[in-house]
């Protein structure tokens, strides 16, 4: 029986006979894995997530987190889960063995993640943030804050999260008032205030480590005033031991729509609270140097992003196959040419607009689950590049994809999730099912690490313009291959390929026309450039899911069977439903058009 949380042949498929995984036990880096140690660490994840993540799914759902004002009180089935992640060596699978890891690939150590995000992604966030957590240490972090923090959180004793926004400031960092006063002794005190802090209380570890954005007094203002901070909830003491609380209080649990086995906290820093040694404010360590916290953060925001996206993509993933298995069972109505109102109902999977739904669904998130495995690869193959400026180009184009990787999986496998509902009738929309679930706890993902509206501005105004345009050009180019290896293949691959180059060429076209002087002035009109950024970000997105299809595609050609059929004709259908879209939004670009911009808040 195949299972409803992913499809382990297509993960196969992407891994083996598209990424080419196994020839990455080539480098000395991931010398000592291979296919056999692949597949078990794959085993592995899905086994622990079908017996330990996906049980307690809808009873985390139903029983979320509260807080007496003392006491954060969880169903004890989420330690019972995190205990078994942590004891497989989960947590530390893609880090070096020098820090306790596994030292596996990134590309398989993020498809075995996303076998718990597809079981339970409310439980999964809490490894997701201390994984990043510990990355960001490793890179930045010195010796002794490797020892006494990343360690530990490699193997699971100690959780991180990653503390930004503040009530006054939201996304906007360079408003942040958190205050990091400078000790004697080399340490700082914080004072202020962090909200929407995922992880930020629970007693499912020995100890949280906060990440926190702060600033010292004198710095500058703005981000450049902006530092980073490793604040414990409980003070580690020299030869590694817990010690006293430090100052860090919850002063309140939020309540979202989804996510609901996560505590999502606001936190005190500095409140009086704790005071650890009788002095005022929580206990921080500076990371790197004074002013770079927000680099710093990016490490791990950057990892988040593409976090949320694979999670977007498990979400949506589940969903569709669950529908699936609902409209091969579901018995309803007879085919529209039928006469014989005695005859016998047929499944709903019988019906073509059933069928597109499903189609659609299989071509959201085939599409989002491979683009994700893509950037991945790219990760490994950036620690394993042989000179700096090969890894510093595989860099740039991850770049250039890392907005894209999260916010369209969080956009277009939402609407997978919608339409799983829409499959199951009015079944779908009750808790009796679970595609209902997956759809709220889906919605947060296009806010989650940064609004589409941020990933837009994100990639039109840094991304595609970053070092004269090198990562749209490196993106043109790998797109621009792929083109030429099919258009080199059969009749139907050089029509594919025409209609891909054909919206690769307009992107490149309106995108310089972005950003041309305005006749007159001779000024770039950066406003009306932006205003529509969210829609630039929808039509690259749209045109790199088209790239990716058509990859998997070649991949397919010439190898028989239901799998590779499905394949090609998901494929198909996102060529003729779903890249069309774009012509309207381009002209739209191209327009520079204001409508958005002009608008009035008194006209609302």
């Amino acid at each position: 029986m195949r299972s409803t949380l992913l499809s382990r042949r297509d993960l196969d498929f992407l891994l083996y006979e598209w990424l080419d995984v196994e020839a990455l036990t080539s480098s000395p880096r991931y010398q000592d894995h291979s296919r056999e140690t692949f597949d078990g660490v794959l085993d592995l994840s899905e086994q622990l997530a079908t017996r330990y993540f996906a049980t307690h799914n809808k009873l985390s759902d139903a029983a979320e987190p509260t807080f007496d004002g003392t006491t954060v009180t969880i169903v004890p089935e989420v330690k019972e889960a995190l205990d078994a992640f942590v004891k497989a060596d989960l947590m530390g699978a893609g880090m070096d063995y020098e820090a306790g890891g596994l030292q596996l690939p990134a590309t398989v150590t993020g498809a075995c993640f996303a076998w718990f995000q597809a079981a339970n992604v409310g439980t999964a966030a809490y490894p997701m943030l201390t994984i990043g957590n510990a990355n960001l240490l490793l890179a930045h972090g010195t010796p002794e804050q490797i020892e006494t923090y990343a360690k530990p959180l490699v193997a699971g004793r100690f959780f991180g999260t990653m503390c930004l926004s503040e009530p006054q400031a939201g996304s906007s960092l360079g408003d942040i008032v958190t205050r990091a006063e400078p000790q004697a002794d080399g340490s700082y005190r914080l004072f202020g205030n962090k909200m929407w802090i995922s992880g930020g209380e629970h007693d499912l570890a020995e100890n949280i480590v906060h990440l926190v954005l702060a600033k010292i007094p004198g710095g500058p203002e703005g981000t450049k005033g902006i530092s980073l901070f490793i604040v414990p909830k409980v003070l580690v003491e020299a030869d590694g031991s817990l010690g006293e609380r430090n100052d860090v209080t919850l002063t309140g649990l939020n309540h979202k729509m989804g996510y609901r086995g996560t505590t999502n906290t606001v936190l005190a820093f500095g409140d009086g609270t704790h005071r650890p040694g009788g002095a005022a404010g929580a206990v921080g360590h500076l990371v790197g140097e004074a002013g770079s916290g927000l680099t710093y953060m990016f490490h791990m925001m950057n990892e988040a992003r593409i976090g949320v996206g694979l999670g977007a993509t498990a979400l949506g993933y589940t969903g569709y196959l669950k529908s699936v298995d609902y409209a091969r069972q579901r018995e309803q109505g007879r085919p529209v040419a039928a006469k014989d109102p005695a005859a016998k109902q047929v499944p709903i999977v019988e019906h073509a607009d059933v069928k597109r739904m499903l189609l659609a669904q299989k071509s959201y998130v085939e599409g989002a689950l491979a683009l994700e495995m893509f950037c991945m690869r790219m990760v490994d193959e950036q620690r394993i590049a042989e000179n700096v400026a090969a890894r510093n180009r595989i860099g740039l184009l991850l770049d250039i994809l890392t907005p894209i990787a999260k916010s369209w999986p969080s956009q277009w496998c939402l609407e997978a999730n919608s339409l799983a509902i829409q499959v199951h009738g009015g079944y779908g929309y009750t808790r009796e099912y679970d595609v209902e679930q997956h759809y709220r706890d889906n919605r947060l993902n296009p806010i989650h690490e940064g609004t589409h509206g941020i990933q837009g501005l994100d990639l039109l105004g840094r991304k595609v313009t970053q070092q004269g345009g090198i990562s749209l050009r490196l993106l043109t180019e790998s797109i621009g291959r792929t083109i030429t290896d099919a258009a080199e293949a059969d009749d139907e691959f050089a029509e594919l390929a025409e209609q891909l180059g054909d919206v690769l060429g307009q992107v490149g076209k309106v995108t310089a026309g972005l950003f041309a002087p305005t006749p007159g002035s001779g000024d770039v009109d950066v406003d009306a450039a932006m205003a529509n950024s969210s829609v630039y970000l929808e039509v690259v997105g749209h045109l790199v899911i088209a790239w990716i299809w058509l990859e998997q595609m070649l991949a397919c050609e010439g190898k028989e069977g239901d799998f590779y059929d499905g394949k090609r004709q998901a494929g198909r259908y996102f060529f003729r439903y779903e890249l069309p879209r774009t012509g309207p939004q381009l002209a739209l670009l191209a327009a520079l058009d204001r409508t958005t911009l002009d608008m009035r808040d008194a006209w609302f």
